[in-house]
């Protein structure tokens, strides 16, 4: 190799802590050279704003993308509160310049003067927020025209994204792509920095391509993994994820595997035939299975996340091995549990299922405090808490 060989780069990996300061009371969220973090993610894509937009997706399943939220943040009355969540690194701090581009519109140069972010990545977020009025005044999904529905996916837009500014539903956008054509090319990173040709099973999907780097011929079983690490939610499923891996393999079965963190085992290209560093969601699972013809999909091994997916993945079409995904939903929505348990004399708490604070306060006053809130489809005790009195219900 000669001294002023230089690889072509044609992709862009953004990786992002997974903090779980939320389980915390009274807990810091800025961020400093202390270790907060409980994990990471990363993904992978052809443009910084592909790339971003499923890193921040990755980290929690309530974050559609780079955009403001309600529930993972709420955005201050007071600007001041504002320019601080700016100006001091913090796990919200992506969904504070998203409020102040998006909602306020700040300039790339005044978010700049109190964030110090450099520019260049500032205005790849200022492009999106562009998108994100485009998108918007199309009104409908049907009237989102195929250039826009494009350029939308090559940056990073989900269909749900979408779905939500036009009005729609996620599998309504879906639909009106795939009869447009817009469906994600397979890539794979080159491992050998373009020395030599690349025969590499580590992959990713993008929009921004214009063919396969490889074939789909194995029709193999996709084992869906577990993402990133959370408290309560660790490296069991890893191994159980590889261990799935490892027996199809011993079966003579091919093995594809979906999973985003770079801290597992499973996520190491030589433990599965292929491997897909990409996002456990309906569109991308989905786009994976129907991509490859996969035979089956497991999703028992991978934790929490597989299981959120497991009945519209069967709904969709996807053959899901073992336990099927009705009674998965059986265990896990808490109304039909409590109705089987009933059903055959299974002694349980009491219990209601809620939807306003009035309602959460009147029953603990009727069964008294403690008391336990938890929603459905959660493992490891995400989003539950244990309150003692009417104050701490309240938070």
């Amino acid at each position: 190799t000669t001294a002023c060989f230089e690889p072509s780069l044609d992709y862009i990996v953004t990786k992002v802590p997974r903090w779980d300061l939320t389980k915390f009371d009274r807990v810091s969220r800025k961020i400093g050279s202390a270790m907060k973090s409980v994990g990471e993610v990363m993904a992978i894509g052809r443009n910084f704003e592909e790339s971003f937009q499923k890193a921040l997706r990755m980290t929690d399943s309530l974050i559609a993308g780079y955009e403001p939220h309600n529930i993972i943040y709420k955005p201050p009355k007071d600007v001041s509160e504002l320019i601080d969540e700016l100006e001091k690194p913090s796990d919200i701090r992506p969904y504070a310049i998203a409020h102040a581009m998006g909602t306020l519109g700040w300039s790339v140069d005044k978010v700049h003067e109190h964030t110090q972010i450099d520019t260049w990545f500032l205005h790849k977020l200022a492009r999106l927020h562009g998108l994100d009025k485009k998108l918007r005044a199309a009104g409908s999904a049907e009237d989102i025209n195929s250039t826009l529905l494009l350029q939308a996916k090559k940056s990073g837009f989900s269909d749900k994204q979408i779905a939500n500014r036009v009005g729609s539903d996620e599998l309504t956008v879906r639909s009106i792509r795939k009869e447009l054509g817009i469906t994600p090319y397979v890539k794979q990173v080159d491992t050998v920095a373009a020395e030599t040709p690349a025969n590499c099973n580590y992959l990713y999907t993008t929009y921004d391509a214009s063919e396969d780097d490889l074939e789909f011929n194995d029709h193999g079983t996709m084992v869906l993994g577990s993402g990133t690490y959370r408290i309560g939610s660790s490296v069991e499923f890893d191994w159980c994820s590889v261990s799935a891996i490892r027996t199809l393999r011993k079966l003579g079965k091919k093995a594809v595997m979906v999973n985003y963190n770079p801290e597992t085992v499973s996520t190491d290209y030589d433990e599965c035939d292929r491997l897909y560093f990409e996002e456990l969601s309906l569109e991308r699972v989905l786009d994976i299975y129907e991509k490859e013809g996969c035979e089956q999909a497991i999703v028992s091994v991978g934790g929490q996340l597989p299981n959120n997916i497991a009945l519209p993945l069967h709904r969709n079409g996807v053959k899901v091995a073992g336990t099927s995904p009705e009674m998965i939903d059986s265990a896990e929505d808490r109304k039909k549990f409590s109705s089987k348990c009933d059903e055959y004399g299974i002694s349980q708490p009491l219990w209601r299922e809620l939807t306003s604070p009035q309602d959460a306060f009147d029953f603990a006053d009727k069964v008294g405090y403690p008391v336990l809130v938890r929603p459905s489809y959660v493992l490891s005790g995400a989003a539950m808490n244990v309150a003692y009195n009417s104050g701490e219900l309240a938070r």
